[in-house]
């Protein structure tokens, strides 16, 4: 009796690997890809891992590759030089000011839109607009900044000719100079330029709704309004609630339409630095411009370290609060 179990559990594990070897014959191209993809991973995101000590190291350059491994271990130096510059208090402020209003306004404005679409029944304008709207995606930060140049600038800018002309202002607006205006610029270009993309996830989301739900509660007498409340909104409810919290992890880089260190950098200048200097165009600056790689690293760590208890943190309030969730 013991010997045939023996038998059947060895010719049991034998089927089983001869059926994983078959599934993976035929899944090899599938395989192939997926493998692709963790190599990618693999060189250009867990590799350069390594260099994160360098943060608690004194590096220089000049010590190449070898250096992160044997340069002067210094431990929490850099971090505490970071906290007690005199820039901290601003760049913290500016970074945070400028990734929650992205937040507040970017990220409602793809659900909106992708809910209006869905009532629009004419397919042609349907497409046209959702074209019109998703295209600003694939421009670059840098054009985008000279077509806000271009619009805004105090001297030739056509916003300004035509208010002048207009006579609504006296004088032009220094938009992309004056501090006052940076953050409104910065997350009014972000919401134009990646709220149509965005909105096809949420569009994606909306045509899973099974369309007999509508029929019934128009039946019913339910008005659009009722139909969006209670059908469309709790149909998006996944998709809204993984896509807040991939929002929440990436919010210090400014989040579901990121850009931070993009608009930082191009839009900011010399007369607007008290608003448009962030932590990542900071890091930017001392790593490059003064050579202090490990300080620049340490910021970087930080940052990271914040972003990720905040994924988890907004995963788990998810979880809790909707019982949906990301993982």
């Amino acid at each position: 009796m013991e010997l045939n179990t023996r038998v059947t559990g060895i010719t049991g594990k034998n089927v089983q690997q001869a059926q994983f070897w078959k599934r993976l014959k035929k899944q090899k191209t599938l395989h192939l890809f997926v493998g692709l993809g963790m190599i990618f991973l693999l060189i250009f995101a867990y590799t350069p891992m390594f260099g994160i000590i360098m943060a608690f190291k004194n590096y220089s350059i000049s010590t190449g590759i070898k250096g992160i491994f044997t340069s002067e271990w210094v431990g929490l130096k850099h971090f505490d030089e970071f906290v007690n510059d005199y820039q901290f208090g601003t760049i913290v402020r500016n970074t945070l000011a400028l990734s929650f209003l992205k937040v507040i306004f970017a990220f409602p404005a793809p659900i909106l839109l992708a809910i209006l679409l869905n009532e629009v029944k004419n397919m042609r304008f349907k497409r046209f607009v959702q074209t019109i709207s998703y295209l600003p995606h694939f421009i670059s930060w840098v054009v985008v900044v000279g077509i806000a140049f271009t619009f805004l600038s105090a001297d030739i800018g056509m916003v300004n000719k035509a208010l002048l002309g207009l006579g609504m202002i006296d004088k032009p607006l220094d938009i992309l100079t004056n501090p006052q205006y940076f953050w409104g610029l910065a997350v009014g270009s972000a919401v134009w330029k990646e709220m149509g993309w965005w909105t096809i996830i949420f569009l994606a989301a909306i045509a899973g709704i099974n369309p007999a739900l509508y029929e019934a509660a128009q039946i019913d007498g339910a008005g659009r309004l009722a139909r969006i409340r209670h059908i469309t909104f709790p149909g998006m409810k996944g998709t809204i609630v993984v896509v807040l919290i991939l929002t929440i992890g990436s919010i210090l880089g400014g989040g579901l339409v990121g850009s931070n260190f993009e608009q930082a950098f191009l839009f900011g200048n010399s007369i607007n630095n008290p608003t448009s200097e962030i932590v990542q165009t900071y890091a930017f600056k001392v790593g490059l411009r003064d050579g202090r790689f490990s300080y620049a690293a340490a910021i970087d760590l930080v940052q990271s370290v914040i972003s990720v208890i905040l994924i988890f943190s907004s995963n788990y309030i998810a979880k809790r609060t909707s019982g949906s969730s990301l993982f």
